[in-house]
């Protein structure tokens, strides 16, 4: 660290070791020079130095001890050794820390406090430096020694105190130790005067080539040069703005330079000065007429810009009216539309009814003829069949012989009553099955209605459900944004308008949403309010259509075709809120709107009274006594409406309730909502999983009574089969006679009544078939007209719900119209009495005119023409009369006006003067800086080449090869090396160059000290 100097070049004794920025350099044209170089068989010889030595150091309280020292160093190297934690990187610690260096460059702390003791308040460091010879630093001041004492506080702070040799307290600021330590050449953060253990293993260990850069500029001192050259351009650019400064003070001195010029000039011209002043006075008395006659003129073309807007006002207005008459009138048509509806409905619906009616009881008398044919039908078939078997038996007892049949005929019966037992218990089971089938049919229906019913219900959670999670995202949203209430594109848009405006696109900066510019009063109010204002909450007010077509153009980026956009409000910017006391609402107990709500712009206040009408709706919680308020009794003044808690509407004669249950914009407590939301969304999911499962049960069920009813179905069908079958057999074995006991005569008279009966049940089918026919048409004709006035009555239906939209619709635009020519009235109220105000004004800065005038006719007859302005003139006439008055009263002291002016006029040439040294002087310094950074640049890429030389010639020395790149631009340093075979040749090659650079050094070495002396020797004149 202090000036070890060896003797390597043999250089004088006691000669000061030049600084590091002083050591290097080598011709512009970046030759390199041939030299030879004696060494002395690679020993030095030691000699003391004079200054710079550390001669002692003495340590208290530091780190963990007590006191250490004072140690005694030599002259020359110095060891250090001792066991561990007996104080040797102690020692080294508080060298650098002592000579002002920071707690990090010590890899021992962060915080000077971290090295005073436990237990101890502070800590002391004393060093004593040797000050001897031509080199020492102030030696008339200091002596031959130099003491240094550090005192480090408890919290971090420290002081110095520099001391003489005697032990007189020098200074006490570091300015004075930096001094100090660059005039020795002590650089306490170089690593190559001061290698930490900590500095070692980084810079052995590490791996980047910056690190290694960083640590090569600190060594060879490049970064203390470079450092030097920007406080050299700094200090530049500081002299330059005194520069400035100089110059704007010289047109100060300048000024008044000519002022007392003028003041010198003035007193020979005293009587011209009156006589200007005279004339000033005339211009003055016709400029203040030439003033008023403007002021008149602009005040004329105000009234006249006033009328024509009250002209348009009145234009506004009547098609303000006629918009309004218009609306009226599709607010009537369409109410007499659905009155013309409800008549003719009311009106169809007896008639809808008979035919319904008779349409029931056609129906019935066809289904009862049609039974009464079918048996007519069926016992004509029996007829026949029996008439068939009668024709049958005759001819067979015809051709019968006399064979005895007894024992046949009784096997004949006993088969007969066995079937017809068999057919009984048929019959039976037959009715048993019936009932189970009816029974299924019942069930299965049931849990059909039933499963629609739970399916529908499903579906409802599904969709309240799928809500609850939309709501639940924005909320979420919301925590970090709370724009995003009002629509996940919110913030994105606001952002596009804002750059929209700064780009001058908009006339005024469009103002929403309108949510987000009103705050509550009250929180339980939010629900009732957003009930109220409803979409107005996410509207964007705009000052003019310009405005409004731009907005429009950037929403389109945000919001997709078909989805619905925010509603934008056109309505002219005001600064003041409406006066809307003599129409607002007022009830001693409860809000309006107006009132409930915190609104700091007033486009937004106004545009939701225009749009609402906040003033004059009430503000209830209780729903009772919101009914009580508006319905039982006489509602308050102005009042049209009024909300509750729950978000219910109330008029003086309806009440319509909410179909929401919570705010969804104006809640504060988020994360309250979050919760609730969170549960209500575990509870859907709950109940449509219990739904679903109930679901999947009914299924089964309905499932499984199908099967069992379509068993049933089939073995009823086999049932009846088996009875038909039987009873036919029946009828066979009956009609079996023996041909022994048969009466051929009988059996033809009972096959000719047959015969009649069959053309008596054929006569009386065919009338029941024309019986039904006719019954058939008249149901199908009776059945069609209640289905035509069905669906007329369902197509008038369907046209009443449009109908009772566009009524609604309606409803609001008269509502919107009304608003409109109500404000629309009271902008024409307020514009005329403006101009009524402008009238009066115009009046009487026209008799300010006529009196004006005749005082300036008083003054000067004439009338002037007077181009400056009565301000103007009045200063000059001031400034005339002070000048006159100065004369006067300095008219006998020529001399001090003469003296006045020769000092302001030498002061600002001097100043003058220095301005234009500093101006050669800073033009130079650049000059001379341009040369200096070439300079450094040709001192880096030299000791670069050493560096790189040094390091072939060590690695050439071991036998090693290896490479070292440098790249200055991105200040990364490379180094990388091999082992291979010893080459004995390029081994004295390598040696013989390393001789001729180290020749070539000590030559440039003395050349350089001569380069490199400006940083510090540079003395920048002040300003004045």
């Amino acid at each position: 660290m202090a000036k070890r100097k060896e003797e390597n070049f043999s250089p004088p004794k006691n000669a000061k070791r030049p600084r590091q920025e002083e050591l290097e350099d080598f011709d512009k044209d970046g030759d390199e020079d041939e030299c030879t170089a004696s060494f002395t068989n690679g020993t030095s010889t030691l000699t003391a130095a004079e200054v710079g030595i550390i001669e002692s150091i003495r340590l208290k309280n530091f780190m963990c001890h007590s006191m250490l020292g004072p140690f005694k160093f030599g002259s020359n190297v110095n060891f250090v050794v001792g066991n561990n934690g007996s104080g040797k990187s102690a020692v080294l610690t508080a060298l650098i820390v002592g000579l002002g260096g920071r707690a990090v460059a010590t890899n021992r702390g962060s915080s000077l406090k971290g090295f005073v003791k436990d237990g101890q308040k502070s800590a002391d460091i004393s060093i004593t430096l040797r000050n001897r010879g031509d080199d020492a630093f102030k030696a008339n001041v200091y002596g031959n020694s130099i003491i240094v004492q550090q005192h480090i506080s408890m919290d971090g702070s420290r002081s110095y105190k520099l001391k003489s040799e005697t032990g007189a307290v020098v200074s006490t600021r570091k300015e004075e130790l930096i001094a100090i330590l660059d005039h020795f050449n002590i650089q306490v953060d170089n690593p190559v005067s001061v290698l930490t253990q900590e500095m070692s293993k980084q810079f052995l260990q590490s791996k980047n080539e910056g690190d290694k850069y960083k640590f090569f500029m600190k060594a060879t001192q490049l970064e203390q040069m470079k450092e030097d050259y920007s406080y050299i351009m700094e200090t530049k650019e500081r002299t330059k703005e005194q520069i400035n400064q100089g110059e704007e003070r010289l047109t100060e001195l300048k000024r008044q330079c000519l002022e007392k010029e003028e003041r010198f000039q003035s007193i020979a011209g005293l009587s011209t000065m009156k006589a200007t002043l005279e004339n000033l006075k005339h211009e003055m008395a016709w400029a203040v007429v030439n003033e008023i006659e403007k002021q008149l003129n602009a005040i004329r073309d105000n009234i006249k810009i006033g009328e024509d807007r009250a002209a348009r006002l009145d234009r506004k207005m009547e098609e303000q009216q006629v918009r309004l008459s218009e609306a009226e009138q599709k607010y009537k048509d369409i109410q007499d539309k659905l009155e013309k509806i409800s008549e003719e409905t009311n009106a169809r619906a007896p008639e809808c009814m008979a035919l319904k009616a008779d349409a029931v009881a056609k129906k019935r008398d066809y289904n009862e003829a049609e039974v009464l044919y079918n048996r007519s039908l069926n016992e004509y078939k029996a007829l026949k069949k029996d008439d068939e078997q009668l024709c049958k038996r005759i001819e067979e007892l015809k051709k019968s012989t006399d064979q005895s049949l007894e024992p046949e005929r009784l096997e004949r019966q006993k088969k007969i009553s066995w079937l017809k037992e068999r057919v009984k218990a048929l019959q039976n089971q037959e009715n048993s099955l019936n009932q189970e089938i009816e029974q299924f049919q019942q069930a299965i229906e049931k849990d059909r209605e039933e499963h629609g019913k739970i399916k529908r219900e499903e579906l409802d959670l599904k969709h309240t459900l799928s809500y609850n999670q939309r709501q639940l995202k924005e909320l979420k949203d919301s925590k970090t944004d709370r724009l995003k209430r009002f629509g996940p594109n919110v913030p994105a848009l606001l952002e596009a308008i804002d750059d929209a405006y700064r780009q001058g696109r908009f006339t005024y900066k469009p103002v929403g949403p309108l949510g987000a510019c009103i705050h509550l009063r009250d929180p339980e109010l939010a629900l009732a309010i957003e009930s109220c204002l409803k979409g107005l909450l996410q509207a964007y007010c705009c000052h003019n259509h310009a405005d409004e077509r731009v907005l429009q153009a950037l929403m389109k980026k945000f919001y997709l075709p078909g989805t619905s956009r925010p509603q934008i409000i056109v309505s002219e910017f005001r600064n003041e809120i409406y006066d809307v006391r003599h129409r607002a609402a007022y009830h001693p107990e409860f809000p309006t709107v107006l009132t409930a709500l915190e609104i700091d712009n007033a486009v937004v206040a106004n545009s939701l009274i225009d749009m609402r009408g906040i003033e004059t709706v009430l503000l209830i919680k209780n729903n009772s006594v919101a009914r009580a308020v508006m319905q039982s009794q006489k509602p308050p003044k102005n009042c049209r409406e009024a909300f509750t808690a729950d978000g219910d509407q109330v008029f003086p004669g309806r009440y319509y309730s909410s179909e929401y249950t919570r705010p969804k914009f104006l809640s504060r407590d988020v994360d309250s909502e979050i919760s609730d939301l969170e549960h209500e969304v575990e509870n859907k999911m709950a109940q449509i999983l219990n739904l679903q499962q109930h679901l999947s049960a009914l299924e089964k069920d309905i499932k499984r009574n199908e099967e069992l009813l379509k068993r049933c179905q089939l073995h009823y069908k086999e049932l009846k089969m088996k009875i038909r079958k039987n009873i036919s057999e029946i009828r066979e074995l009956e009609n079996i006679e023996e041909h022994q006991s048969v009466d051929i005569a009988t059996l033809e008279d009972e096959a000719q009544e047959n015969k009649s009966k069959m053309k008596m049940v054929e006569k009386h089918m065919e009338q029941q078939k024309e019986n039904m026919e006719r019954l058939r048409s008249l149901k199908i004709e009776a059945e069609n007209k209640y289905d035509a006035i069905k669906l007329k009555i369902n197509q008038l239906s369907e046209l009443a719900d449009p109908l009772k939209d566009e009524l609604n619709l309606a409803d609001s635009e008269v509502d919107n119209q009304k608003r409109g020519k109500r404000h629309y009235e009271e902008k024409q109220k307020e514009h005329l009495d403006t101009l009524n105000k402008k009238k009066r004004e115009l009046d009487m800065k026209e008799k300010e005119l006529e009196e004006k005038m005749s005082q300036a006719r008083q003054i000067c007859p004439e009338r002037i023409e007077v181009e400056k302005s009565a301000s103007t003139l009045d200063k000059e006439i001031n400034r005339l009369r002070q000048q006159i008055q100065a004369e006067h009263a300095s008219h006998g002291d020529r001399e001090e006006i003469m003296r006045q002016y020769q000092e302001a006029r030498e002061t600002y040439l001097d100043l003058d003067n220095k301005v234009r040294t500093l101006k050669k002087f800073i033009k130079l310094l650049g000059e001379i800086m341009t040369h200096r950074f070439k300079t450094y640049q040709q001192f880096r890429r030299c000791l670069t080449l050493r560096c790189k030389l040094y390091f072939d010639n060590l690695l050439s020395q071991r036998a090693y090869c290896g490479k070292m790149n440098f790249d200055h631009k991105n200040e990364t340093l490379s180094i990388s090396y091999a082992w291979p075979t010893r080459n004995t040749k390029d081994h004295l090659q390598m040696r013989e160059k390393w001789s001729q650079m180290e020749t070539w050094n000590c030559r440039r070495n003395r050349e350089e000290r001569k380069r490199f002396s400006l940083e510090k020797e540079i003395k920048l004149p002040s300003m004045i």
